[in-house]
Parts: C-alpha cells; sequence; structure tokens
C-alpha cells in the first residue's frame, strides 16, 4: 500500500472531486445536498486529528481540502471543469488564479465561496464568516487569504495553506525554521547540564522559579481555569555582563522542559525602513504563537532602550515599534526572554512589564574556582605548578573567559603532543583575554 494510499489523501482528493463537480453541475443547490466526505472512513492520521480537535463541519473540512488540492493533486480543479465544461468557458463564479510557476488552478477565496455557496447570494453572505480572522481555520493559522491586488475584491485574494501545515499534514513532521527575513531567529540548543552551569544561589533559584512555570502553568491553567484570572505567558529580563550565562540558561530551560528556545537578535530584527521592524517582529511572533517555544531577545537594548522625547517622524515611529514588541510580548502564551549587559540602559516603563528580573552577575571568587575545576576536558590535565585556587583569586574573568582560555590552552598543548597544560600556556591565555577586554594584565 502506498504512503498516498496509506494517509487517506486518494479518499479526500476523491472526495473534493466530486464535490467540485457536483457543484459545477448544481450551482444553486445548498451545501446540505452535497456529496459528504465519510470521516469514520479516513485512517487514522494528523489531518482526521485536526477535524475531530477543532470539530470542523462539512464546509470547514471542504475548504481545508481546497487549499490542499495544489500540493495533491495540482490539475484537480481544471480537471473538474474539463468534465462539466468540455468546450471551455470563463465561469467567473469558480474564482482562482494562475500561479508564476505553478501550472494549475490556485484556489482563491472565491473558489471557496463557490464550493459552499454556490451562486445563492444569501447563503454566499452567510459563509463570509469562514474567511475572516476568526474563522477556526485562519485564527489557527492553517489557512490564509492573501491580500488582493489593489480595488480587487476581498475574496478575490488566494486562499493559502501554511507552509508549516503544509508539511505536517502531507510528511507528519513539521521542518526547523531557518534563519531568514522573514524568520529573524535561530534555534540555540547545548549538550551542558545544569550542573555545568555555574550560578550564584540567589540566581539559581530565581531560575528555578522559571522552570516550575514552565512545568506546571499549563496545568494550572487547563485544570484550575486560572486562564481570566492570570496573564497568559511568562516575560523575563536576564541583564548581566557577557558571558556570565544568559544564554546558557535559556538553552538549559528548553532543554530540562523539553522546549525548543529561539534566539531573536533584535539588532537585526529592528530596520530603518518604517513599519518594516513591526512586519519582521509580527511574521516571527505568528509563527511561535502555538508552538510552545521559548523566545530568548538578546541585544534587548536595540529596541527596549531608554525613551527619548519625540523630535521627528523617526522618533515616532520608534516609539511605536516598542509599543508593537510590547503588545506582542503580552500577548505571548509562552516563556519570553530578554537579554541585556545593562539594566540601566532599560527603560523602567518596561521592565514592569516583566514578571521578574533576574541579575547574572561575575562570579566571585567561589564560583570562578568552580568554573575552572569543571572546564578542563576530559583527557587533559594541569601541570603541577598550577594551583587553581591562585588563579581563580588573582584573575577576576567569567564564566566565558575560562572556556575561552581553555579552549586555547588544549589547543596549544595538543600542538605539542600532550595532553598536560602547562603554567606558561595558561598564562598565556589568559593574557590574550585581558588583551581582548583591553585590561591590564
Amino acid at each position: 500500500m502506498s504512503t498516498i494510499q496509506r494517509l487517506g489523501f486518494d479518499t479526500i482528493m476523491q472526495h473534493l472531486q466530486e464535490l467540485v463537480i457536483w457543484r459545477l453541475r448544481n450551482p444553486d443547490l445548498s451545501f446540505d445536498e452535497a456529496p459528504q466526505l465519510d470521516r469514520k472512513a479516513l485512517p487514522d492520521s494528523l489531518l482526521k486529528q485536526l477535524i475531530i480537535v477543532l470539530e470542523l463541519d462539512s464546509a470547514e473540512i471542504a475548504i481545508l481540502l481546497l487549499v490542499m488540492a495544489p500540493n495533491l493533486s495540482p490539475e484537480l480543479l481544471k480537471f473538474c471543469v474539463n468534465q462539466v465544461y468540455p468546450d471551455g468557458g470563463e465561469l467567473p463564479e469558480l474564482g482562482g488564479i494562475q500561479g508564476k510557476n505553478h501550472r494549475g488552478i490556485l484556489p482563491t477565496a472565491e473558489t471557496a465561496l463557490f464550493l459552499i455557496a454556490g451562486v445563492n447570494i444569501e447563503a454566499r453572505v452567510q459563509s463570509w464568516p469562514y474567511f475572516d480572522k476568526h474563522s477556526k481555520l485562519i485564527a489557527n493559522k492553517i489557512i490564509q487569504l492573501e491580500k488582493p491586488e489593489k480595488n480587487e475584491p476581498k475574496m478575490s485574494g488566494a486562499l493559502i495553506l501554511d507552509a508549516e501545515y503544509t508539511a505536517l499534514l502531507i510528511t507528519g513532521n513539521i521542518p526547523e525554521p531557518e534563519l531568514s527575513i522573514e524568520f529573524p531567529a535561530s534555534k540555540i540548543e547545548t549538550q551542558l547540564t545544569w550542573d555545568d552551569l555555574v550560578l550564584n544561589a540567589e540566581t539559581r533559584l530565581e531560575i528555578r522559579d522559571l522552570e516550575i512555570w514552565l512545568k506546571h502553568n499549563e496545568t494550572l491553567q487547563q485544570k484550575h481555569d486560572t486562564t481570566s484570572r492570570f496573564k497568559q505567558g511568562y516575560r523575563v529580563l536576564f541583564h548581566g555582563p557577557p558571558g556570565t550565562g544568559k544564554t546558557l540558561t535559556a538553552s538549559l530551560l528548553g532543554k530540562y522542559t523539553d522546549r525548543e528556545v529561539y534566539r531573536i537578535d533584535l539588532s537585526t530584527v529592528v530596520s530603518k525602513y518604517i513599519g518594516e521592524t513591526e512586519k519582521n517582529l509580527a511574521k516571527l511572533f505568528d509563527k511561535a504563537q502555538y508552538k510552545n517555544w521559548i523566545l530568548f531577545f538578546d541585544e534587548a537594548d536595540a529596541i527596549f532602550g531608554k525613551r527619548t522625547q519625540v523630535r521627528d517622524a523617526h522618533d515616532k515611529y520608534a516609539n511605536q515599534e516598542v509599543s508593537y514588541l510590547l503588545q506582542r510580548l503580552e500577548e505571548h502564551p509562552g516563556l519570553v526572554i530578554l537579554a541585556s549587559n545593562f539594566k540601566n540602559n532599560i527603560d523602567a516603563a518596561f521592565t514592569r512589564r516583566f514578571q521578574a528580573l533576574v541579575h547574572f552577575t561575575p562570579p566571585e571568587y567561589e564560583e570562578r574556582l568552580v568554573l575552572w575545576q569543571k572546564a578542563l576536558p576530559k583527557g587533559f590535565k594541569f601541570e603541577k605548578a598550577i594551583d587553581l585556587k591562585t588563579i581563580a583569586k588573582t584573575y577576576d574573568i567569567t564564566g566565558a573567559h575560562i572556556s575561552n582560555v581553555m579552549y586555547y590552552c588544549c589547543l596549544q598543548a595538543l600542538d605539542q603532543n600532550t595532553q598536560i597544560i602547562t603554567k606558561d600556556i595558561l598564562l598565556r591565555a589568559l593574557k590574550r583575554e585581558y588583551k581582548k577586554e583591553e585590561k591590564m594584565f
């Protein structure tokens, strides 16, 4: 049995074909008289689950199958027209558009309206809610109605199946989004564990609070009906110098709560073109809305810096960008982490919107000692002349710096055909780090 047969695609495309031919032959009849899909005959699949979970009615199922057709049976609409009108014809009521590369008919909302309401004007008017933003298929980001050409009717816009739902319904998998203008974020992961993260006790306790929220918020909302009492989502600011564990903490929260973490560098999202920043952010939040992702906004200062008085149109639109981002942050149902090297760079009006502010302090002596002890890779050794306690007391550097130092030391040791880190190599590596930071060694 082929994959297509097993997933029931042949059954649903055959049903859609019968439905379209029936409508072309019976433009005046009510949709109640249309051929019905035998839902019980559908094999278990994501499509069947979607129909059940969203409680889709016959019209919604017809619309969903219609937007799937170009991906499964691109010739279907043309075939149906040729079956009923072998001599051809204009058929304006059918709608549809031609793509640049696609050779078949791409459905528009007019196509869907004709399918479910025919030419009955009252039935067509009653069917308009299927295409507004509150409809099940559009509100859940399954389909989208493209804006039509200027001065064209609203329903002449293309009706498109979301790219992720296309992959999910047809292959059963959603490919990971790649960093692009359309999706200005990249997935971050780590092979490290909580034991590798060295923080002071207070910071670790605050991180534990985030982990508790991630583990139990859904239960609290669903079993105890708290959605009307508490705001959705959780917003937190990570602040502290570079290299103190902000990004690693975000990665570990995702790893241990089985969530994907996406890092967004706000400095790359902010556009000099008016209105473009909102568009870039809208694409990101729309894609993340129902994914249960953790969103990690790095370089938050780029958009959440202290506001100045409005002096020109650029300042005005910059404030609008901030307001838009705040709105989307407060509406987002998941965990959103904003990171900044300096808390004072963030406007106090914004920090009041966060549920938590977590300070990542530079490591003290005890923490630096632990970091040095954990930094040595398996198989390598320090020579006896190295006293880690003295190193930890003398050199006030972060965990990221220590990691850089050890990486350099290991490479130098291997180049010398050994796995022993000498004091000379270690001091040379430390000097390099101090030089990078423009500090006296």
